[in-house]
């Protein structure tokens, strides 16, 4: 039987931003040192990130909220004077008083001769660089119209931004927008990293995302409870070396079912890719106007429009959803499908317009042993909700989909999310250059692929989704993101696998 193992470690975590504050101070008191002190630790990793990444910087504009935030970057701005560099510190309200550790950094900034100004477009042009230490990873509502106002305008000016801890206006939970959200170049996040983000506009948002324990990492990973994994192609282990004694029935039988007349292309796909995965033998079942374009296009799959029963009792694993339509075929076939996989236990792989025939049923069916692959219209229509609401909490929907359908809910997007009802990950590979057509077959062969070979449900979902995604990132280091199609994945997911 395949299997992988994956590593862990506090950078491959995930913590909720309430898990942050509610174990920071306790693992200060067990690393021997102060709040105080994590916030001198932040501010001096915010400026060390800066002049790191913008060492020709001279001119910084540091933008300060009202909490701890500000005070990671009054700390940061008097790193930065200290290091040569003209400062200008800019609040939303220049005249309040902070209370607790960022009062002190407050003072500190203006006992050492500085002033604190209110905010003018005028000090962005001016800036080679932004500290945004505006909003901090309290807020979980619609931000103010004084920040909504600074936030668009340094939106609208070509100057680089480095977000402290979290792009001001995200939500560190959920990677939801509030209203306006920081469009940083990169983002340093404090001794745990937030799920926000890894995913959805979060993702988007933070640009380049850099860690940084601030020294407690070994006391608060004791204390903290992670959230959710985040995933790194370099966690799974190899797969190792197959045995000379073997033969394709050692690998697993596949079965790919869609291709209605019309989107032969789809399931070729899935079944090329299954292949391109490891998958001992592909049966594609489709559409009988479908089984010449199919079948002429890749020799080494099993093409059939007949015979469904039989390919179902001969199968380890299905695939079904790429280009099987919504009409009564498509209908008589899911059904069937479906009611033998749950009565046989079988795993299969749910995928397009499965989901959408999945989503049009009366009662929900149990998975218990499926992958469920929705993109977020898909998980929208599975779930009764509109896709803002899905993109506004992608964490809670991948859970809800699980949840209902007792199943691996693969949440496809910006930081794929696979959440199996008891534990929740998050693939940190993929691109834009992604989005094209035929992208989310070839996920659907991957995973088949491995499930047919054996691969537990758990780590199947995990290493499919990451093995596809990391796929799509090489293919961009080489050639660009624009211009990538979904077939250019098979070569890269080969060599993947084969490491």
């Amino acid at each position: 039987m395949l299997d992988t193992q994956l590593s862990s470690s506090l950078s491959h975590k995930l913590f909720r931003a309430d898990a942050v504050r509610d174990n920071e101070q306790q693992a200060a008191s067990e690393s021997s040192v102060t709040l105080l002190t994590l916030m001198e630790r932040a501010g001096e990793a915010i400026f060390r990130q800066c002049d790191s990444a913008y060492p020709k910087a001279t001119q910084i504009l540091v933008l300060v909220g009202q909490g701890n935030n500000a005070g990671d970057g009054y700390i940061a701005a008097l790193c930065a004077q200290q290091a040569g560099r003209k400062v200008t510190v800019c609040a939303v309200e220049p005249e309040r008083q902070l209370e607790g550790d960022a009062g002190e950094a407050q003072q500190r900034w203006t006992n050492a001769g500085n002033s604190v100004c209110g905010f003018s477009d005028a000090l962005l042009q001016n800036a080679d660089l932004v500290i945004d230490a505006l909003l901090g990873t309290g807020i979980n509502t619609y931000i103010r119209n004084e920040f909504a106002q600074i936030i668009d305008a340094l939106n609208h000016h070509d100057v680089p931004v480095v977000s402290v801890d979290v792009p001001s206006g995200i939500d560190a939970n959920t990677g939801h927008a509030l209203g306006g959200c920081v469009q940083a170049d990169i983002t340093v996040t404090l001794v745990g990293i937030k799920p926000g983000l890894t995913t959805g506009v979060g993702k988007q948002s933070c640009g380049q995302l850099v860690y940084d324990d601030l020294g407690v990492g070994e006391a608060f990973a004791k204390l903290a409870r992670p959230y959710a994994t985040w995933l790194d192609i370099r966690q799974f282990s190899s797969l190792g070396p197959r045995d000379v004694h073997s033969h394709k029935g050692s690998y697993g039988r596949l079965l790919c079912v869609g291709g209605n007349k019309g989107t032969a292309g789809a399931i070729r796909l899935s079944g090329e890719a299954a292949l391109r995965s490891g998958a001992g033998m592909v049966r594609a079942y489709v559409h009988e106007k479908s089984i010449i374009q199919v079948s002429a296009g890749r020799p080494e799959l099993m093409v059939t429009s007949e015979g469904l029963s039989d390919a179902l009792q001969w199968a380890s694993c299905v695939v079904i959803g790429p280009g099987l339509g919504q009409d009564e075929w498509a209908q008589q076939t899911f059904t069937q499908v479906l009611k033998h996989c749950q009565s046989e236990d079988k795993p299969i792989v749910l995928d397009a317009d499965a989901l959408n025939l999945l989503g049009q049923q009366a009662s929900a069916y149990t998975l218990e042993h499926s992958i469920l692959t929705p993109h977020a219209g898909e998980a929208a229509r599975l779930l009764g909700v509109s896709v803002d609401d899905v993109e506004s909490d992608r964490f809670n929907y991948a859970k809800q989909c699980a949840q209902r359908y007792h199943a691996t809910c693969v949440l496809k997007g910006a930081g794929t999310i696979i959440d199996n009802e008891d534990s929740v990950a998050v693939c940190r590979h993929g691109n834009p250059g992604m989005a094209t057509a035929g992208s989310g077959d070839v996920l659907s062969g991957i995973l088949g692929a491995l499930l047919a070979q054996g691969m537990s449900l758990d780590i199947a979902s995990r290493y499919g989704v990451t093995l596809h995604a990391k796929a799509g990132d090489d293919l961009a280091g080489l050639y660009g993101q624009r211009g990538m199609l979904a077939s250019d994945l098979f070569d890269a997911v080969r060599a993947l696998i084969n490491q």
